[in-house]
């Protein structure tokens, strides 16, 4: 069926500014682009945008889907103030649990306290006899209470895992505060997930990114049950047959092996696969993001790397023996130097793109080596409004001329998509696009952190159209209106380049999603 969309602001993301007066969609597909006029005789059915502002459809470039659908489906911790809001919390929470039941609970940031309390196991008893663990916002460290670490196994003597750390008093005891792999020690007793919860919570985290004006993202979650056929079971049934979203999703290194050899089948073009996804680093937040120098609020570390040199250059052979690029977390610049030194080892078949996911701290020497890669970055402009100003402190004055610098890198060349880090932080993408112009947390005045590396409104748009389409090689076919582009829209209330201040890019609102020429989120 051919479809007009008219009476509206039609921006292209082609050129700074360029608008168009109507659409002709057919299906799924973008066919024609004109006037009203001309294009209205083609048509058998129309959409009257009644004033509104339709932008290419937004998309996340990274986030985590089945995670965020079970924050909003369980017990979110991120919004609390203070160490009490969280204790007040936890005692009004989860009160019928069995002994043997997990509680859980996401999304504690000391970093947001004024004292920067972090609970112990001892205080955590207090609340449950159950076993409990929980992760912090970055998902990198978790607290645990005494069941937890006893159904461990955990004791004085037990050592650190390989890929992580079991925080100890001084006698030598822990004290329930678990960094990187030590966490997944706890979590790894977790009962699995049911395929139907897995499909519960991708339909709660597809009904809010619709209703946010996503039309799509870059997900990590195969991989986040130890059988990941339950996890594309999910997407494949939910991600298409019941709601229209693009899901490209990245393959952990856990299961990478296993999916190749499955030749597994994905729905499109809904659901569509992507790269080997493996971490080098951890979190600024957690002081496990791996620096070439030490932490400048906390000198004795210089954070941790969670392979060996051998196990990363490992994971990428892995990678192009199934022809295949590599998506790699790494925060700290020791950790995008690691990087390299695999890839330039071992290059990306051609036609694929390598990816670096987050690059909060780079190094001059590094930019250069990537520049001279085929590699895409996922930057997450939001980490600015909750990681400013404490993260100057760590970091020290010296690093911070390639410390998220987004409009540095975009200046460099670099394909660059914006993202969230869902359920890291929240996923909206008005709120990433804001933060990507200021520099600064909403409420505040000032001219904004590092406020050099401020992008202009269509840099930032430009990051969730544009550029995450570019990052998965669907330049051609999404990120923009032209013809031959899918029918994905973001509609919103107002126009995000002439509104007369950025505080006013926080209230837009979203009218209405669309995806594949369907509408899927309606105000």
């Amino acid at each position: 069926m051919k479809t007009i969309w008219h009476s509206g602001t039609f921006y292209t993301m082609e050129e700074e500014g360029q608008r168009v007066e109507a659409l002709l969609t057919d299906n799924d597909k973008i066919i024609a682009m004109g006037t009203y006029e001309e294009l209205k005789g083609q048509a058998n059915n129309e959409v009257n945008l009644q004033g509104t502002v339709l932008y290419p459809g937004f998309v996340d470039s990274h986030m985590h889907m089945i995670m965020h659908g079970e924050k909003l489906l369980g017990l979110d911790l991120s919004r609390a103030n203070t160490a009490d809001e969280v204790m007040d919390t936890l005692l009004a929470s989860h009160k019928d649990l069995s002994a043997d039941e997990w509680f859980l609970g996401d999304g504690w940031n000391e970093n947001n306290y004024p004292d920067k309390k972090i609970f112990t196991r001892y205080e955590l008893d207090k609340v449950t006899d159950s076993p409990m663990l929980l992760r912090r916002a970055c998902r990198h460290v978790g607290v645990a209470n005494s069941k937890a670490l006893e159904l461990a196994g955990i004791t004085k003597d037990t050592p650190n895992p390989a890929d992580g750390v079991f925080v100890r008093d001084a006698n030598g005891e822990a004290t329930g505060l678990l960094l990187e792999g030590a966490v997944n020690v706890i979590s790894d007793l977790i009962p699995e997930p049911t395929v139907e919860s897995l499909k519960n919570a991708l339909r709660s985290a597809a009904d809010d990114l619709l209703s946010l004006g996503l039309t799509g993202a870059v997900t990590d979650d195969l991989g986040y049950t130890d059988d990941y056929h339950d996890a594309l079971q999910a997407y494949n049934d939910v991600i298409g047959p019941e709601k229209k979203f693009r899901a490209h999703l990245l393959k952990r290194s856990t299961i990478f092996a296993q999916i190749m050899e499955d030749e597994a089948t994905y729905n499109g073009p809904w659901v569509e696969p992507g790269g080997l996804k493996f971490f080098i680093d951890g979190a600024l937040g957690g002081k496990t993001a791996l620096l070439s120098n030490p932490y400048s609020d906390t000198p004795e570390t210089s954070g941790m790397t969670v392979l060996t040199d051998d196990e990363i250059n490992d994971l990428v052979v892995l990678a192009r023996k199934y022809g295949e690029a590599v998506a790699i977390h790494v925060i700290g610049d020791a950790a995008a130097e690691k990087a390299l030194d695999a890839i330039e080892k071992n290059p990306v078949p051609q036609g694929k793109l390598d990816r670096f996911i987050h690059v909060n701290v780079l190094r001059d020497d590094l930019v250069e080596r990537m520049a001279k890669l085929p590699i895409v970055l996922d930057l997450q402009p939001i980490f600015v409004s909750s990681d400013f100003p404490w993260v100057m402190d760590r970091l020290g004055e010296e690093r911070l001329d390639w410390a998220y610098a987004w409009k540095s890198l975009l200046d460099r060349g670099f394909i660059c998509g914006g993202g969230s880090d869902a359920p890291v932080e929240e996923v909206d993408p008005l709120l990433g696009i804001y933060a990507g112009v200021t520099r600064r947390k909403p409420g505040e005045t000032h001219e904004g952190y590092l406020p050099d590396e401020k992008l202009s409104r269509f840099e930032s748009v430009g990051l969730f159209t544009t550029g995450s389409a570019a990052s998965i090689g669907k330049e051609n076919s999404r990120g923009k209106l032209a013809i031959g582009f899918d029918a994905d829209f973001t509609v919103l209330d107002i126009d995000l380049f002439e509104v007369e201040e950025d505080e006013e890019i926080l209230g837009a609102k979203v009218v209405m999603t669309v995806v594949g020429g369907e509408v899927m989120f309606k105000k």
